[in-house]
């Protein structure tokens, strides 16, 4: 679980979170959505401190993040799986090694320890055959699988994706959807997902946080999103017609 309280960051005088507090809850997905410039992704990176808060208190359970020195944080970040917005892979380093780069900074397993890590997390991702392969071999899906295995070869508790679907066609997102909602759920694992993506919303939002403006503005799950009265989410979530269509599908049917 992370907890996050009273959480206040700004850069010169723009002030970019103003007093957010939330839970994330383990073995959910718990989605931050905004528009462009909302905070989300500052408030992401103030989570993991890349951004170091001006105010408030980020919980990794009951241990307090930004009090920390650097080596306790340096120690809780090996808690910590991170899949970026464009996967972030070396292309240097074949499919294999790219997995096992965590295992080499931060452990002293045996390479047979390692290599049946990487094995077992590249299998759990659905990947065959493409150990020996370097990331501009394969495909855009295939390299996110790739991320998501990094990410989760340190057997993390927490994990965070940072828009996961970028750059996916909706075929392969939804496919990335569900892989990140079964290992969240698999690994009872606290996943933080930033995403503008309406379709990972209604597919796997089970906790969904919505900024406006550096406001927490609502909070709710996907269910309870198609009946919020809060202007500000239905003019961001609705703008979409296909949502609209859905929202008034579900409402006649209920009435």
């Amino acid at each position: 679980m992370i907890t996050i309280q009273n959480i206040c960051k700004s850069f010169d005088d723009n002030l970019v979170l103003n007093d957010i507090s939330t839970v994330f809850e383990p073995g959910k997905t718990n989605l931050i959505i905004g528009r462009s410039g909302s905070g989300k992704t500052v408030l992401l990176k103030s989570i993991v401190g890349l951004h170091e808060v001006d105010q408030g208190d980020i919980f990794y359970d009951d241990r307090n993040f930004t009090q920390m020195n650097h080596k306790l944080r340096k120690k809780l970040r090996q808690e910590m799986g991170m899949v970026f917005q464009g996967g972030a892979l070396f292309d240097s380093f074949s499919v294999e090694e790219n997995v096992r780069f965590p295992l080499d900074m931060f452990t002293n397993k045996s390479q047979k320890e390692k290599q049946e890590r990487v094995d077992f997390c590249l299998d759990r991702v659905n990947i065959a055959k493409a150990h020996k392969l370097y990331p501009a071999e394969i495909s855009g899906g295939m390299q996110k699988r790739v991320a998501i295995a990094r990410a989760i070869v340190m057997n993390p508790k927490y994990l965070f994706c940072d828009e996961p679907n970028s750059g996916l066609d909706p075929e392969t997102s939804l496919v990335i959807d569900e892989l990140v909602h079964e290992l969240t759920v698999d690994f009872n694992m606290t996943t933080v997902i930033n995403t503008h993506d309406m379709n990972s919303v209604m597919e796997i939002g089970d906790r969904i946080l919505f900024i406006s403006e550096g406001v927490k503005t609502w909070e709710g799950t996907k269910q309870e999103i198609l009946h919020a009265q809060n202007k500000k989410l239905q003019e961001f979530v609705f703008a979409n017609k296909t949502y609209r269509e859905i929202r008034d599908v579900k409402i006649e049917k209920e009435s």
